[in-house]
């Protein structure tokens, strides 16, 4: 709860696009995350430094780490998907300066991530949503959609029906989230009129046919996080415009690109810009009403040390968390 205090999604949002840009302009040190699969308990365990060297003149940098263990067995043991913690160092020094629970910060980020793309690649009218799994990721990410574009319409859809039920209850009026927020029965009515789509799922296998997609949608998708896991399919991506958070990552690790470049339906050319690029000015975003955009994140660290510094500089201000002496 402190984190989600610290954390407001508005900000958040701002901070994303900030990370991003830096990233793309070489002022980040960000290795590619380590894995540890824990195969007897289909779980993988994640390791993610990265560095921000300078905000300005008279700022420093940051650098933190996040750890993240998602166990695909834990929802049936009454335990969250996923655990992580973020430790933030002082970037002059090393010292350790804050422990942050980094379940909340990463689901929050991550909407952040996929706000910022909509806010640069989605239509200025967009104005109904559809969401792909109803889980704390599919949460904000609807709360992000609905930071930056007015939405009037959202529906979610889950193959299991008593979570989206679960999901529109929660969410439905929330803050800038629609009243009209429904469960749809299959993903074809989900994508019926949708200008944003979100997916959220661990599904490895497309959540919905690339054929029922609207021109001129824009689609965020932040499920698949290894080469064989699709939860986009190959029509989508060849026919869309595919913008990314970092090449290098996503061409290691997000199978919803991986799988159409290894079947040789497009190449590596085929992604347009990284999100950074485009806010550097270096290239475009969208460029017609009709196209179909889509945003491929499979998460990079620097997210977390931006998500990081601002919930802590939040919690320092309200007073929020635990004071521990080393």
């Amino acid at each position: 709860e402190d984190v989600r205090r610290a954390l407001p999604m508005r900000a958040a949002i701002l901070g994303m696009k900030e990370a991003y840009r830096q990233l793309s302009s070489g002022e980040t040190t960000l290795p590619l995350r380590s894995r540890i699969e824990m195969t007897a308990n289909d779980g993988v365990a994640l390791f993610m430094p990265a560095a921000i060297q300078s905000y300005s003149a008279d700022q420093a940098g940051s650098l933190a780490v996040k750890v993240v263990s998602i166990f695909g067995d834990n929802p049936d043991r009454g335990l969250p998907l996923i655990h992580a913690v973020v430790l933030v160092l002082e970037a002059t020094s090393g010292r350790p300066l804050a422990l942050l629970e980094g379940g909340t910060l990463t689901a929050i980020r991550t909407g952040a991530g996929s706000g910022a793309a909509t806010d640069i690649l989605a239509r200025p009218d967009a104005a109904t949503a559809a969401i792909f799994g109803s889980g704390v990721q599919a949460r904000t990410q609807l709360q992000a959609v609905c930071a930056v574009r007015t939405i009037k319409q959202a529906w979610v859809y889950n193959r299991t029906p008593a979570k989206a039920e679960v999901f529109v209850a929660e969410m439905r009026g929330q803050d800038t989230i629609p009243s009209d927020l429904f469960v749809a029965a299959s993903p074809k009515q989900a994508l019926d009129g949708a200008d944003i789509v979100c997916t959220a799922t661990t599904s490895s296998s497309p959540v919905f046919d690339g054929g029922d997609l609207q021109p001129g949608t824009h689609i965020n998708s932040v499920g698949a996080f290894t080469p064989d896991m699709q939860e986009v399919d190959t029509e989508t991506i060849r026919s869309a415009s595919v913008f990314v958070d970092s090449h290098e990552s996503v061409l290691a690790e997000a199978g919803d690109l991986i799988v159409p470049i290894r079947a040789g339906v497009i190449t590596e050319g085929h992604i347009c810009a990284e999100l950074g690029e485009i806010l550097a000015g270096e290239k475009s975003g969208r460029t017609s009403p009709e196209q179909i955009t889509y945003f491929k994140s499979c998460g990079v660290a620097v997210q977390d040390v931006a998500a990081a510094q601002i919930a802590l500089a939040s919690a320092e201000r309200l007073g929020l968390g635990i004071m521990v002496s080393l």
